[in-house]
């Protein structure tokens, strides 16, 4: 081996080390990058001959594990999907009073009737009292002012879920076509010999965005070509094929939605074109039911079934309850849209007749104007107030033998497939407990949900630290192996040329 190899293979073991640093720079560089993965520089010897001839830089790659990595972006999903259904729910939890306030006082649904129950037993001990009358009316105004609260927030809230459907549309597209954007480029790459380690960062990058906006599954095939599918199998397309332009960043492909103002009578899907909320399509295909997980579809179910359930156990109890003070004589409850009293004009208990009642519930003008309509022409005058008490506020028959009317607990909603979730053979105030324990229940579930969610999405991510996460102290020693790694190359070369020095002033000499 003379001076020229010499020569060559230090020069390749300088070339090495410099690529060697700028991958350890840019793992530096990246420490903080949400989805980075770390980088690992290769090189390998080369051989001429039956001799070494120093080393060749080999393709950059990513230092991941692919099972943990899967593991960690379906987890991404779960968490995204929980905080949103959580950061939701806890708006309408926070308008139901507290559980552990004083009775009478907590601003439950089920404390408020039982003010309204309260008043009109005190009104039977002083009924010619201008002031129980009047309680008795607050007590009513109160109970429906707080069901109006209520209902407005169900709204408020699947309009909220109903905009970050639109926006996770428009980031998954974005992330959809990066992921395309940077396939093609690897692709391209990969077929003449080139790098891609970094192209394939961006990727991951992009692609644990998307996890956190959608339940995804991904595969990489030989080519450098990456398949996106939702969780039950539909395939994203991340290129648009069909145009001849090349590949593109795009927030409006491949999926496609629309805005929408939501009320309590629109729906997904719905009945008519008038109530019937956007579906996102995928070439002018419905897949909205196919898009799970994640923020996108914690919204969708948001808006969809959770608080629409909601609306419908509060119509079923607000209608229950002026149907059942109506049918003893005492039509204390009116719809604020039209006057109409459930048991009169009005169909009480079906879903087009129950549906948004909440929403519009007032007290009657008819003892606003005058509270000493609550009395009737008995000789007590408080005969009605007594049936009230020992029918509407009970669960069995009325005076006459009619069996009390049971609180609808299925066939609810715009589209009649919605359910309570609890008999309806209660009492209004037990109806009203076991509305807010139902309600409850699912907020605290999703807020449950959340903290195991995250404790495995950080078990997960602890996982990951030693092998794609990047550790800047690592990285730091490895760059003083390489400094020294350099020095020595760079020795070699200096003494060669010394000794191509000296041979050349003996030859001149």
């Amino acid at each position: 081996m003379g001076l020229n190899s010499a020569l060559s293979i230090a020069t390749s073991g300088l070339n090495a080390v410099q690529n060697a640093m700028a991958v350890a720079s840019n793992n530096v560089s990246n420490a903080g990058t949400s989805g980075y993965i770390k980088e690992t520089a290769n090189v390998q010897s080369s051989v001429a001959g039956n001799m070494g001839s120093g080393v060749r830089t080999a393709a950059t790659t990513l230092a991941t594990n692919e099972q943990v990595q899967k593991a960690l972006y379906a987890q991404n999903a779960d968490v995204a999907a929980y905080t949103a259904t959580s950061n939701s729910l806890s708006n309408i939890t926070a308008l139901q009073g507290s559980t552990t306030a004083t009775s009478g006082s907590s601003g439950t649904l089920s404390d408020q009737l039982g003010n309204l129950q309260s008043a009109l037993t005190s009104l039977t001990s002083t009924p010619d009292s201008a002031s129980a009358q009047s309680t008795v009316v607050s007590a009513a105004a109160s109970f429906a002012q707080s069901v109006n609260t209520l209902s407005s927030a169900y709204q408020t809230q699947r309009q909220t879920a109903q905009n970050a459907v639109v926006s996770s549309v428009s980031d998954i597209n974005t992330d959809l076509t990066t992921i395309g954007a940077l396939s093609t480029k690897i692709m391209n790459l990969k077929s003449t010999g080139q790098d891609t380690a970094a192209l394939e960062n961006q990727r991951y990058t992009a692609l644990s965005s998307l996890s956190s906006e959608l339940s995804v599954s991904w595969s990489e095939s030989a080519n450098g070509d990456m398949t996106i599918s939702t969780a039950d199998g539909v395939t994203l397309p991340t290129r648009d094929t069909s145009s001849a332009s090349p590949a593109t960043v795009s927030s409006t492909w491949p999926l496609s939605t629309s805005s929408a103002q939501i009320s309590v009578s629109t729906t997904y899907p719905g009945t008519s074109s008038s109530n019937t909320i956007p579906a996102i399509t995928l070439n002018g295909q419905d897949v909205t039911t196919h898009l799970t997980g994640g923020t996108l579809g914690a919204n969708i179910t948001l808006r969809d079934t959770t608080l629409p359930t909601m609306q419908a156990q509060l119509d079923s109890l607000t209608s229950t309850v002026a149907t059942r003070l109506h049918d003893q004589g005492m039509p204390l409850f009116t719809s604020g849209a039209d006057g109409t009293v459930p048991g009169t004009s009005q169909t009480d208990l079906t879903p087009t007749g129950s549906v948004g009642f909440s929403q519009e519930m007032s007290v009657s003008s008819v003892y606003t104007d005058d509270p000493s309509k609550l009395l009737d022409s008995s000789s007590s005058g408080t005969q009605t107030i007594q049936n009230v008490l020992s029918y509407a506020f009970g669960t069995t028959s009325d005076a006459s033998g009619t069996a009390q009317t049971a609180a609808p607990s299925t066939g609810l909603g715009v589209t009649g497939n919605l359910s309570t979730g609890y008999t309806g053979n209660q009492g209004i105030v037990s109806l009203a407990t076991s509305l807010t324990a139902k309600q409850a229940a699912t907020a605290s579930d999703a807020s449950s949900g959340l903290a195991l969610s995250q404790t495995t999405q950080t078990s997960l991510t602890s996982n990951l630290t030693g092998t794609s996460t990047v550790s800047v102290d690592t990285e730091m020693a490895n760059i003083v192996t390489l400094q020294n790694a350099y020095a020595a190359n760079a020795k070699v070369v200096s003494t060669v040329q010394t000794m191509f020095s000296a041979l050349l002033n003996a030859i001149g000499s």
